[in-house]
């Protein structure tokens, strides 16, 4: 197992643990992060017994507050090089088979905000904060934010965020469709942990399908997304978990899935 520094890994019932491990700096990113960020969500990816990632981050004041404006940022030589591997990190999360989770405690700010939307589900503790935040020091956003947070809320909504700068309450990202639920911050761990081990114990292959073709559709017609539907469900009901739904069905009991 990795010596990881900026993050913690364990996984428990079928879940990849992911906590960002800087509460000191607000568990805001820095270049080991990134890597070892990376490290573990392709861990996830490559470990069979891994069927879903849950992203959250340490203490309960931070989710993650964005990057660490001390260094990530500068010099500015380097800042392509530095967001690049953060910006990977979100792809692998966004384009895994596996489905994913973030638990949000306390701030997500900036990058935080762009992990946070680039994961498939968001579940926040009630004490839970949601800002762009990038503006406010002279910078453009990136992230993710511009691609993910339009698709979430609307381009209006999005661009309101990131030109003002508002702090959205978790009941108000969840009622502009950034966070799919809200729970008592003492709830916030166990209730995102059975949210991800049901999804664990889910058809893996056809969440995986139904990803790819959620974000294909943003860029297709009519005609070709259909016809990406058609060949991923032909695929899927070949698999070893739409056989053993078919068979549960016709003997009244719930399915086992196995995520083949």
């Amino acid at each position: 197992m990795a010596a990881y520094t900026s993050i913690t890994f364990q996984v428990r019932d079928g879940v990849g643990h992911v906590v960002l491990n800087r509460p000191e700096s607000a568990n805001t990113l820095n270049a080991a992060l990134s890597s070892e960020l990376m490290d573990a969500v392709v861990r996830c990816e490559e470990d069979a017994s891994v069927r879903a990632i849950l992203v959250t981050g340490a203490g309960e004041r931070f989710f993650c507050a964005g990057a660490d404006l001390k260094g990530f940022y500068s010099p500015p030589g380097e800042l392509k090089s530095r967001v690049s591997l953060f910006h990977a990190v979100l792809s692998r999360l966004a384009r895994a088979d596996l489905p994913v989770i973030a638990a949000v405690n306390g701030a997500a700010a900036g990058a935080g905000m762009g992990l946070a939307c680039a994961c498939d589900l968001v579940i926040a503790a009630e004490s839970a904060r949601f800002t762009m935040s990038y503006t406010k020091v002279g910078l453009s956003p990136d992230g993710s934010t511009t691609y993910f947070l339009p698709r979430r809320i609307g381009l209006g909504r999005a661009l309101e965020l990131t030109l003002l700068n508002r702090a959205l309450s978790a009941r108000e990202a969840l009622e502009w469709g950034i966070a799919n639920r809200v729970v008592a911050d003492d709830q916030l761990a166990s209730e995102a942990h059975a949210l991800a081990a049901s999804l664990a114990a889910g058809p893996t292959r056809a969440f995986g399908a139904a990803k790819r073709l959620m974000h294909a559709g943003w860029n297709e017609t009519l005609e070709s997304q259909i016809d990406s539907e058609l060949r991923a469900i032909a695929t899927m009901a070949r698999s070893e978990d739409a056989r053993e739904a078919i068979s549960a069905f016709g003997e009244k009991r719930r399915p086992t899935f196995r995520g083949r």
